[in-house]
């Protein structure tokens, strides 16, 4: 017999993860090596657990499963990454599959479908739950038509003028980052507001997060 699959479960809830366990022990061709309650905890025990697949919540104290993700993606980790997560939304979806995400299942799904996620990821395949797949690909589509447009609708200093304005900084503060006057930064920054149509910095700095100039996470 295969040496069943090591999971760790990363959940800040202890009854969801003794109740996960439970489900995924079942077979015994998977094991539970590790339990962690908050991202930080999480990444300490990675290091000294060789866990195989990492069921991850995205609500969490002490780093959120988001933040988990792009630090072990960073790091170069080899676990496998699977979010487990109530969240339907596809902004999340999208945030962790750019991040690299293994996998991502809802909590209220059937245990053979977490199962089969988990199976999947460890030989090395992605699992996106199949009902999430038709959201994903049009937000994909969407985001990729919108950069396209947002990319040739500004210009290179514009971008960059906008991404610091949304970064909180101030036109004089902008003027020495880019070593211009203050006075041209004024000019670019009242193009950016006709171009995309926004009336203020607030407004800007909301474009400038929904086209992934600044990271929100």
């Amino acid at each position: 017999m295969s040496k069943p699959i090591s999971v760790m479960i990363a959940d800040d809830h202890s009854m969801v993860r003794e109740g996960i366990r439970q489900i995924l022990e079942l077979d015994g061709d998977i094991k539970v090596n590790a339990e962690a309650g908050s991202g930080k905890e999480c990444i300490e025990m990675l290091d000294e657990k060789g866990t195989d697949v990492l069921l991850l919540d995205i609500n969490m104290p002490n780093m959120n499963g988001l933040q988990v993700l792009q630090y072990l993606r960073e790091k170069k980790t080899n676990v496998k990454v699977l979010i487990l997560t109530i969240h339907n939304e596809v902004e999340y979806l999208v945030r962790a599959v750019e991040i690299g995400v293994d996998g991502y299942v809802l909590k209220d799904s059937d245990s053979s479908v977490l199962k089969k996620a988990i199976f999947t990821v460890n030989r090395g395949d992605s699992f996106i739950q199949p009902e999430l797949t038709p959201m994903l690909k049009k937000r994909l589509e969407d985001k990729s038509s919108g950069a396209k447009r947002f990319e040739e609708m500004l210009t290179r200093r514009e971008i960059e003028v906008l991404k610091l304005l949304a970064e909180g900084l101030f036109n004089k503060e902008i003027a020495y980052t880019l070593s211009i006057s203050e006075k041209t930064v004024k000019n670019h920054v009242s193009n950016i507001f006709k171009k995309i149509n926004v009336s203020d910095r607030t407004q800007a700095a909301v474009y400038a997060i929904k086209h992934n100039l600044v990271d929100v996470f």
